[in-house]
């Protein structure tokens, strides 16, 4: 059966971001379909290529996070560089950008500019605080948003500084939102009749939204909340355990009927009827006792054996995966978490599969991150650039 043309076929995205925040948004337009133009420095490109573990001098995450995309480098301080990029965004759909505040505005390419060039143009505009406010021109990583919007406070154990997550959530985080804000912006352009706009997004604030009740705790009740390590307080039980071979199992035994079943399927017929413990308010406040009970169950047994009992209970459970786990997982192999790639030199690799899953017209990965400027001749020529032209750009430092 042919598949229906993927949503986003049609929508053409240029891309002026490095790193992560806006190349993970506009990766993920490319991977359902959108005809992604990412521009880079002809300088070295995005600073990503040579970020973590290199393979043949290119980072094995450009392969990733650049699949899908063709590369066109432009100087964007030339003029003939910014009359290039005029061109493409005078029939772009969508623009990613992930500069600081004021940057394209020095450049000649603020909204007012674009706006005019292209009036149903969407910016997607994501950075450390906003465009706007008294921080708007500071520069702030992921990590300052990680921070800033209350993540890195309640990471960690209590009698600990605070702790990172191990990947870069709060990029990831806005990126997310920034593919939903320009989503919205399509459908007011294209359903409601209504015209381009700007899409801001702040790293910070991207992690302040996804702090659950945190405001009104404190707003109401005066309540902050610390740092409780791997449990969640208010919500019991729900924490990590070791077995006796050492190994680590979250289990998420918290809602009322699995509590009762992972109680009786441990040999505690006494908790799993008390009726103090029926509801998780009456739980949580015994929430130490209950922990050093699970605690000592699982430490007399053996991960496997211990995950036999908590999937015939029904009990939410993992064990805490590794990258090596996940290759081998049934789960994973069967939703086709794992794509083979090749490398530039034909070597086979894996990434990750495609999120989320539509039924009927499913995103995939056509292509690895391409090399620097791959895209320079095909993309020229279709703006009308002849071989002779582009030949000058290049010797002018232009591309």
């Amino acid at each position: 059966m042919q598949l229906a043309a993927k949503p986003l076929a049609g929508v053409k995205v240029i891309e002026l971001g490095t790193l992560i925040a806006g190349p993970f948004a506009s990766r993920i337009c490319a991977e359902f379909g959108a005809e992604v133009i990412k521009i880079e420095s002809p300088d070295g490109g995005d600073p990503l290529r040579k970020w973590r573990k290199l393979y043949e001098g290119t980072s094995l995450w450009w392969f990733v996070q650049a699949r899908n995309k063709k590369s066109l480098t432009l100087n964007l301080k030339h003029p003939e560089g910014q009359e290039i990029l005029k061109k493409l965004l005078s029939e772009a759909d969508i623009l990613i950008e992930n500069f600081r505040p004021g940057v394209l505005e020095k450049l000649g390419l603020g909204w007012d500019v674009l706006h005019a060039l292209n009036p149903k143009l969407v910016m997607v505009r994501l950075s450390g605080f906003g465009q706007t406010g008294p921080m708007k021109d500071q520069p702030g990583f992921g990590a300052v948003g990680e921070s800033m919007g209350g993540l890195r406070y309640i990471t960690g154990f209590e009698d600990r500084p605070p702790v990172r997550t191990g990947i870069s959530i709060g990029d990831s985080i806005a990126a997310l939102w920034g593919v939903i804000g320009a989503l919205m912006a399509l459908r007011h352009r294209e359903v409601n009749g209504g015209q381009g706009q700007v899409v801001d997004v702040a790293l910070y604030e991207a992690i302040f939204a996804m702090m659950e009740s945190m405001v009104p705790e404190f707003d109401v009740f005066g309540f902050i909340r610390e740092r409780t390590g791997n449990i969640m307080p208010g919500i019991t039980p729900s924490s990590i355990h070791t077995s006796a071979d050492g190994r680590h199992v979250q289990i998420g035994a918290n809602g009322d009927a699995i509590f009762k079943r992972f109680m009786l399927a441990i040999g505690r017929d006494d908790l799993a009827n008390d009726p103090t413990l029926a509801s998780n308010d009456g739980r949580d406040l015994r929430r130490d006792e209950l922990y050093g009970i699970i605690d000592r169950w699982a430490r007399t047994l053996p991960l496997d054996a211990l995950m036999t009992v908590l999937n015939e209970a029904q009990v939410p459970a993992s064990r805490i995966y590794s990258a090596e786990d996940m290759f081998n997982d049934p789960q994973f192999l069967a939703r086709e978490m794992f794509l083979q790639a090749s490398l530039p030199d034909g070597k086979p690799f894996k990434m990750p599969g495609i999120v989320p899953k539509l039924s009927e017209t499913p995103g995939s990965a056509e292509w690895v991150g391409p090399e620097l400027g791959a895209h320079n001749n095909e993309l020229l020529g279709e703006l009308g650039y002849d071989a002779a032209t582009i030949a000058r750009l290049r010797e002018l430092g232009t591309i």
